[in-house]
């Protein structure tokens, strides 16, 4: 594990792993030596996983005994409630629904294909399952995956414990409970994590590839694309000042870390019509789009002036926490990576309009933000870091009771 001062180093590979590839490799046994990191990496994310797994099984069933209580179904809540049904709808028909309001008229070219693409394949696989207990398979397998992403990245980067912290706060946010319902955010959080992760390895074939399945699961998935991107492209100015012979990977990573982004917003373009500007007209009949904060500062202004819904001020007190969270990752330092990918996906929450009330839950994916949170707590005295991850859990847990079953708006 790294020791940390002041500030905390980077710390490239655990010792453990060092010494297991080391033993292994003597051997000339190259695939044994790869199962055996795997098994290494394995066991030392268990803990950090079992805490998470903990963490959100015990918010899933507070949240499920307080809906029997009140005579409401858990699985109809997770599975089908909001966006989830949008996305059902499109695994079982296909794209082509629209519903009509005043003031908007909301098509399902609005949601990207990826999950709801999944959940008709796994339909074939294991026939006569409902598509809201596929998604949710997917839904919950992803967020596994995602931990243990987010797990690779804090225990390379700063060790173990600040590793296993970081896992655990990102189960306890207040609107984590969305990682166990069929929504796309965990699956967008697996594929950003690992192709971080990537990055810093400088796996840059497999950074490329996952990024552009980011793409495919959400419309800020654009941010990890935006990530490996930049990434790539210093480390191709690095090389050129070198003058060493140029290496294809970074460039091919950066080709096609966007593809699957890009690839659906022209589909749905060419769908509509209007190849460039189809998908964004399509968000606009959402109300969403891009306006540099402006709708978001009339909400703010709306919630100052007027009383608001609870969930809706509690998206703004989130929002802010979160820009202030972003400010202290710039001074501790991280790599571009997660610099880059953070600093995207709170630019695309700040400024864009629509629904303020889910503006949380597209942060979501932003793990690298609670770094210097993870950090303080493995800093901080034991009991401490305990009474603030304990009341980090009865806010997640009481909170996103209310979410999915009080609150009187979607997530």
């Amino acid at each position: 594990m790294c020791e940390h001062t002041t500030r905390a180093r980077r710390c490239p590979l655990p010792a453990d792993t060092t010494a297991t590839a080391e033993a292994l490799a003597g051997d000339g046994a190259a695939e044994p030596t790869r199962a055996a990191l795997a098994r290494s990496a394995l066991g030392r994310a268990a803990p950090a996983l079992g805490l998470f797994v903990a963490a959100r099984l015990t918010g899933l069933l507070l949240m499920s005994g307080w809906a029997w209580h009140i005579g409401r179904r858990p699985r109809a809540i997770l599975g089908r409630a909001w966006d989830s049904d949008w996305y059902m709808l499109i695994a079982e028909h296909g794209y082509g629904r629209i519903l009509t309001w005043p003031g908007a008229v909301q098509s399902d070219l609005a949601f990207f294909p990826l999950y709801p693409g999944l959940v008709r394949a796994l339909s074939y696989v294991v026939p006569g399952v409902t598509s809201g207990t596929l998604g949710l398979l997917i839904s919950w397998s992803a967020a596994l995956v995602a931990a243990g992403g987010i797990y690779a990245i804090g225990e390379r980067l700063y060790g173990r414990r600040v590793a296993t912290v970081l896992v655990l706060l990102w189960g306890l946010l207040p609107h984590s409970i969305v990682l166990t319902m069929a929504y796309t955010e965990p699956l967008l959080t697996a594929f950003a994590a690992w192709s971080l992760y990537a990055v810093l390895t400088r796996r840059w074939v497999w950074a490329g590839v996952l990024a552009a399945l980011a793409g495919l699961s959400r419309p800020n998935g654009i941010a990890v694309a935006a990530a490996v991107v930049c990434v790539a492209a210093v480390e191709l100015v690095r090389l050129a000042r070198r003058e060493r012979r140029t290496d294809w990977r970074p460039w091919f990573a950066a080709a096609l870390a966007p593809l699957g982004w890009c690839g659906y917003v022209l589909f749905v373009g060419v769908r509509t019509g209007d190849p460039l500007g189809g998908y964004f007209a399509v968000q606009r009949g959402w109300t969403s789009q891009f306006d540099f904060g402006t709708g978001a500062l009339r909400v703010v202004r709306d919630i100052v002036l007027r009383p608001a819904v609870f969930s809706v001020t509690m998206a703004l007190l989130i929002v802010l926490a979160s820009v202030v969270l972003g400010a202290l990752l710039v001074l501790e330092r991280p790599p571009a990576a997660l610099l880059v990918y953070a600093g995207v996906l709170l630019l695309i929450t700040l400024g864009g309009s629509g629904f303020f009330e889910s503006k949380p839950r597209f942060l979501l994916p932003a793990f690298p933000l609670l770094l210097p949170i993870a950090l303080g707590l493995t800093r901080a005295r034991p009991k401490t870091a305990v009474a603030v991850i304990a009341a980090l859990a009865g806010l997640s847990f009481g909170y996103g009771t209310y979410l999915l079953t009080l609150s009187p708006i979607a997530l």
